[in-house]
């Protein structure tokens, strides 16, 4: 049974938060916290953290009558610091992912998108699918950004790690 683009967008965003479980699970928590010099300011647990906020919104954010919003998150939480914090946070955002039906996934959203630092900003028509694909692809970079610290302390992780479909897509038409 071939799957619909909306439905693909579910499958992909689960498939993201695997990998991102993974590799935390993979990691000791010294590096989980461990502050970068490669990347200033950043550790791991800020990047899983900013990209699961991406997630959070857009499913919180899609049944309510006010726009979702990316900008405005939490720091300084659990997740930054506990791997398990994390880890928690990704299952639950893979099961109700994963309860989300088409037309759920197909529905009409608004989004708010600061679009300058003094705090200008615009609503936009858009749909949940449309938003998990974002939040999907934007964690990707995230993952780039973790797979970087976890070098920088001496950890190697897996080729695909961090990689966009259309770099794997394009790698593998290469071979």
């Amino acid at each position: 049974m071939e799957q619909s683009s909306v439905g693909l967008v579910g499958i992909a965003a689960v498939a993201l938060l695997d990998q991102c479980a993974a590799f935390i699970q993979s990691i000791p928590e010294r590096v989980y916290t461990a502050d970068a010099t490669t990347i200033r300011g950043g550790t791991i647990g800020k990047h899983v953290r900013h990209s699961l906020d991406h997630f959070a919104a857009a499913l919180h954010g899609h049944s309510g009558t006010e726009p979702i919003d990316y900008d405005h998150r939490a720091r300084n939480v659990p997740m930054e610091t506990e791997r398990e914090s994390a880890l928690a946070a990704i299952r639950s955002m893979q099961s109700m992912i994963a309860s989300l039906g088409e037309a759920e996934l197909g529905s009409p959203v608004r989004i708010r998108v600061m679009l300058s630092s003094d705090g200008g900003d615009a609503v936009l028509a858009s749909t949940l699918a449309r938003e998990l694909a974002f939040a999907t692809h934007h964690a990707i970079h995230h993952n780039t950004m973790m797979k970087t610290i976890a070098a920088e302390f001496g950890l190697e992780v897996g080729d695909e790690f961090g990689k966009a479909p259309s770099t794997l897509n394009y790698e593998s038409s290469r071979r």
